[in-house]
């Protein structure tokens, strides 16, 4: 099994930056990727970024050229660094592991990014 756990959400105000992060534990050497998601009030949730265990990075159009994701160097831990915040990136953001060749897909609890002024 592999654990998740978020941190860094918060409030901002627009046009500002947060770094969340997520720290895995458990069976870390099965991760094949990571991903970043995030659910908005009244909305479904959606893919914003992924780095897979070769580090290629992939992000949805809507975040593009603002959030850059990364790991760490033990690569047991996942980043994620969003600038020019505006209030449509508000959301809950959760961390996703997809692991083993199953694959088996594990969620954090989630840390809420409110964008507001």
């Amino acid at each position: 099994q592999v654990q998740l756990v978020e941190s860094g959400g918060g409030l901002v105000q627009p046009g500002g930056s947060l770094r969340l992060s997520c720290a895995a534990s458990g069976m870390i050497r099965s991760i094949n990727r990571m991903d970043w998601y995030r659910q908005a009030p009244g909305k479904e949730r959606e893919l914003v970024a992924t780095i897979t265990s070769g580090g290629t990075t992939n992000y949805a159009d809507s975040v593009k050229g603002r959030f850059t994701i990364s790991r760490g160097n033990a690569k047991n831990t996942v980043y994620l660094q969003m600038n020019s915040l505006n209030p449509e990136d508000t959301a809950v953001y959760y961390c996703n592991a997809e692991v083993g060749v199953l694959p088996i897909t594990y969620w954090g609890q989630g840390t809420l990014v409110t964008v507001s002024s």
